[in-house]
């Protein structure tokens, strides 16, 4: 455990977001696979904090029922009335009982750019410093419109943190800012929330009021600078939602790349945080892999895929598939234009073909499914074959049935498989079949009415027609006349 382990960390995640124009608490916008306040609990857990308390004010009852979801062990306190960020803070202390002995860590609900390792960084500077309170910065390129942070020459010790529309000409040059992260003394926090005052534009209580209370105290305010400063970025509306998905998805896919994962066109792929590769996989472009999917060594997926909660096994080759709850066996083959619904698993080097669609499947090793056919609710065994154009039919209105169909079957070209029904080892099934039956092992089965050919038909019932001149023509050749 960490020498620097924080005694609290608490989230500010109260606020409305109306920037946003949504009906959804702007902190359970999601990126890459997790809620804007999910990305920042995932950091804060890196820390392995003793205490992890959110602040939720605005549409409480859903974004705590969000997190009781994902992180049930986290605590919430609740900022009624969103009188400041100041006041926040305040409200979570009250919720562990007043007074931290330790570092309290602040952050915001809606930076799921930063990550833990600069969090921890802030902890270690603020532990390593003796500071009262430290202040995540970075340097920007543009600084215009931020808090600059002023230092003291001589002991690089924060001194002030100017509002943009404050600042000199001189200060207005200084390029590092203020994430509005920090890092507290808890004692001193306490102490100090007790002194902000709500004579200010808003008649809030302003945290950072809380740097000059104690540095008037004598105390040191220090700060850990961001290396990547788009860390600290917030968001408030859904261009900045959509910058910050770009940036952390470009961040896993370099990731992946330098772990020796191919991304062909990272510029047209997208991955979620909870994503797995191993080395050698394959990404073509056009293609999204979403939560818990897991693509092996030597396998490709793409282009124009969609894989949710899919494993692919060593050596598949999936391409223009959309898939969810899945999973692929090793060798695989999917696709193009194939659908694996929930409850799909594919076997060492089976196939699913161009438009197959398949739901609650179990397809064994070497079987293939090469086009046009809906296979759901079945179980199919090794090296058998399924002709085009079959449906296995297993709704009856009210209820699900299953299909057996054993090994080493060849089944005819649009064959209806009328649930319940098996289909035995070594059996084979006639094109255009409707099998209600069971067939048993080594058997043909032939299930279709007998074809009557009605001569003449055409002429008489469609005299004069292009169908009816062409038979005619037909005739004349075969019987040799002019």
């Amino acid at each position: 455990m960490s020498a620097n382990r924080p005694a609290a960390v608490v989230v500010l995640a109260a606020g409305e977001g109306t920037r946003m124009k949504s009906a959804t608490p702007k902190v359970l916008h999601s990126i890459c696979g997790r809620s804007l306040v999910g990305h920042v609990l995932a950091a804060a857990r890196e820390l392995e904090p003793e205490n992890l308390v959110v602040v939720v004010g605005h549409a409480r009852e859903q974004v705590s029922a969000h997190l009781s979801e994902i992180d049930p062990h986290v605590r919430t306190a609740v900022q009624a009335e969103q009188n400041g960020t100041g006041h926040a803070v305040r409200m979570a202390l009250e919720e562990l009982g007043g007074t931290i002995d330790g570092t309290v860590v602040v952050v915001c609900g809606d930076t799921p750019l930063l990550t833990g390792g600069t969090l921890t960084q802030l902890a270690a500077t603020h532990s390593a410093d003796g500071n009262a309170v430290t202040v995540l910065t970075a340097e920007v390129p543009d600084a215009t419109g931020y808090g600059r942070i002023v230092r003291d020459g001589a002991s690089g010790a924060v001194t002030a943190i100017v509002e943009h529309k404050d600042a000199s000409e001189s200060q207005r040059a200084i390029r590092e800012i203020n994430s509005g992260v920090f890092a507290f003394d808890g004692q001193l926090l306490a102490d100090a929330l007790g002194k902000v005052r709500t004579d200010n534009s808003q008649g809030e209580e302003y945290l950072t009021d809380v740097l000059g209370i104690l540095r008037e105290a004598g105390h040191r305010v220090g700060a850990s600078v961001a290396a990547d400063h788009r860390e600290i970025a917030g968001i408030n509306n859904r261009v900045q939602l959509a910058e910050a998905r770009r940036t952390l998805n470009d961040r896993l896919l370099t990731d992946a790349m330098l772990a020796g994962v191919t991304v062909v066109d990272p510029a047209t792929t997208w991955v979620d945080v909870t994503v797995t590769f191993e080395q050698d996989a394959v990404v073509h472009p056009g293609t999204q892999l979403l939560g818990a999917t897991h693509v092996a060594s030597g396998a490709e997926v793409g282009p124009n895929t969609r894989l949710k909660d899919t494993r692919v096994g060593a050596g598949a080759r999936v391409d223009n598939t959309v898939s969810d709850s899945a999973e692929i066996g090793p060798q695989a083959s999917v696709g193009p234009y194939a659908y694996l619904r929930p409850g799909t698993r594919l076997g060492l080097k089976s196939k699913v073909g161009t438009y197959v669609e398949t739901k609650n499947a179990s397809i064994g090793e070497g079987t293939k499914v090469p086009h046009l056919s809906y296979v759901g609710d079945a179980t199919i065994g090794e090296y058998s074959n399924i002709g085009a154009a079959s449906v296995f039919v297993n709704y009856d209105g009210e209820a699900k049935h299953h299909t057996t169909v054993g090994s080493h079957c060849k089944t005819g070209s649009d064959n209806m498989f009328v649930a319940p029904v098996t289909i035995g080892d070594g059996a084979y099934t006639a094109a255009g079949s409707v099998i209600t039956k069971d067939v048993p092992p080594g058997s043909l089965a032939v299930a279709r009415g007998q074809q009557r050919n009605i001569e003449g038909w055409v002429a008489r019932k469609r005299p004069g027609s292009a169908a009816a001149k062409a038979a005619e023509e037909a005739r004349r050749e075969a019987a040799g006349e002019s």
